[in-house]
């Protein structure tokens, strides 16, 4: 990633039960790697973009891309030894679906290489408690390591504190928003009328109106030929 997150990370683990495991990476890596500043209060912008998903099904969705597209990203494979915990099931004549399954991370993994393109493939023996505990521990230790080698506090997190910030002011913009109406029972009131007397803008009133409206039983909407016409009015 050049230490700056110039690459994104690609999970793909090839097992059903470890379909979840791409989206926890995800909150693990981004939240934890994601910084304005380092350790010496320096604005860095540090940061690595995760996705993913079962290889085995919605690799579908990005291998064209990952293959041929734009080349900002390094792929880890997740590969599981043993496909499932009962015998596989025959799909053709001396093939199960756990030989499918290999073939298709091994074509997989050999289509990108062709096309330069790096990847890594981490090998289990099976999906169990001490496994699936051991491959989270490594990607955990990993992002701490990683964070020291960048200088980053992992766990700082004032962008999740923000968006938490942000979800309470607009709990009381619905408030404000819902006692103007209740104080104009029966009123048609415009986005206009309610972001003024609120001391709001526009367009934080305009969504807290049409949440209400869509939330509240006794304040419906009456859809104008623009959103600026909207009414709103709590019966």
């Amino acid at each position: 990633t050049d230490a700056k997150g110039s690459k994104a990370m690609v999970i793909l683990p090839y097992m059903d039960n470890l379909n979840l495991l791409s989206k926890y990476l995800q909150q693990l890596v981004m939240e934890s790697l994601g910084k304005e500043f380092d350790r010496d209060g320096n604005q860095v912008h540090q940061g690595i973009t995760v996705y993913g998903n079962k290889g085995s099904t919605d690799q579908h969705a990005y291998v064209q891309q990952l293959r041929d597209g734009i080349n900002n990203f390094f792929v880890t494979f997740i590969e599981v030894r043993k496909s499932r915990s009962k015998d596989s099931i025959e799909v053709d004549p001396g093939f199960n679906t756990g030989d499918y399954l290999g073939g298709f991370l091994r074509g997989t993994r050999s289509a990108l290489a062709d096309a330069g393109r790096k990847s890594m493939t981490i090998s289990i023996p099976v999906v169990d408690a001490f496994y699936l505990g051991s491959l989270i521990s490594l990607f955990e230790r990993s992002v701490s390591y990683y964070a020291a080698l960048i200088n980053i506090n992992a766990y700082h997190q004032p962008g999740v504190e923000a968006g938490k910030k942000a979800a309470t002011q607009f709990l009381e913009i619905l408030s404000k928003t819902e006692k103007f109406l209740t104080d104009h029972l029966g009123e048609n009131s415009s986005v206009s009328q309610v972001a003024e007397s609120i001391k709001e803008s526009e367009e934080v009133s305009f969504h807290a109106l049409h949440h209400l409206a869509a939330n509240r039983k006794n304040i419906s909407l009456d859809i104008g030929q623009t959103p600026q016409d909207d009414k709103f009015v709590k019966n």
